[in-house]
């Protein structure tokens, strides 16, 4: 079956935030007087506001509307930071691979656990290069359920075997393989699942990818 899509992930795929949201959650945590780490914030790549915050907890026991507003909190502190993004902030690779993407006829779509997707973006000057931007708005279920990937699929009509991801984070590969999606992990330990795996998106070569996907022998398993 031919491959009809790429599918991208935005945090450490497109750009990286990764310091941003250590370095917001960080803030919260200081100011609350709870532990937290570099190493922590790691394990937090690819999961919703939510579910970051209650991996920070540790079962730690916390009022709802506390926890609303130290997200809140955290979220203030890290738009502050995008505010500062322009196309410089692209990782390397990115404009290449999404051009000649582009230029192959391929459809292309984001899909985030980020609730600020559509920011970034336009930040970092390339909202209008995918047709569908999939973030923790579109869907009830955020990585690492496979939801978000089968709306992003759904919204650029192709099938979920007509659909490469490129995940930088496990959550974000265990969702995409649970979607049926064809994967290819980016830089992180954690995505050695994936069916293919890359420094970074600058090792990526498009007809590569499409060639190595349209192979019969090669399956989802």
């Amino acid at each position: 079956m031919a491959i009809k899509a790429f599918i991208f992930d935005l945090d450490g795929v497109i750009t990286d935030t990764v310091e941003y949201h250590f370095l917001s959650w960080k803030r919260v945590t200081d100011e609350e007087g709870i532990p937290f780490t570099r190493e922590e914030n790691e394990h937090l790549r690819g999961l919703s506001r939510r579910e970051a915050l209650n991996r920070i907890l540790k079962g730690r026991p916390v009022d709802e509307t506390v926890a609303q507003q130290w997200m809140t909190r955290k979220n203030d502190y890290y738009l502050a930071y995008v505010e500062r993004f322009t196309s410089a902030d692209r990782l390397p690779g990115v404009t290449e691979t999404l051009e000649t993407a582009r230029d192959a006829g391929l459809r292309l779509a984001v899909a985030s656990s980020s609730m600020n997707a559509r920011l970034v973006l336009e930040k970092l000057d390339l909202l209008e290069m995918f047709a569908v931007v999939g973030d923790a708005y579109s869907v009830a279920n955020t990585k690492p359920a496979p939801d978000v990937f089968i709306w992003a699929a759904g919204g650029l009509n192709v099938s979920v075997a007509e659909a490469v991801v490129f995940e930088d984070a496990e959550a974000g590969v265990e969702a995409a393989l649970a979607a049926g999606c064809w994967t290819v992990g980016l830089g992180n330990a954690g995505v050695q699942r994936a069916h293919r795996v890359y420094a970074g998106l600058h090792e990526v070569q498009v007809s590569e990818i499409l060639s190595q996907f349209a192979t019969p022998q090669l399956t989802h398993e």
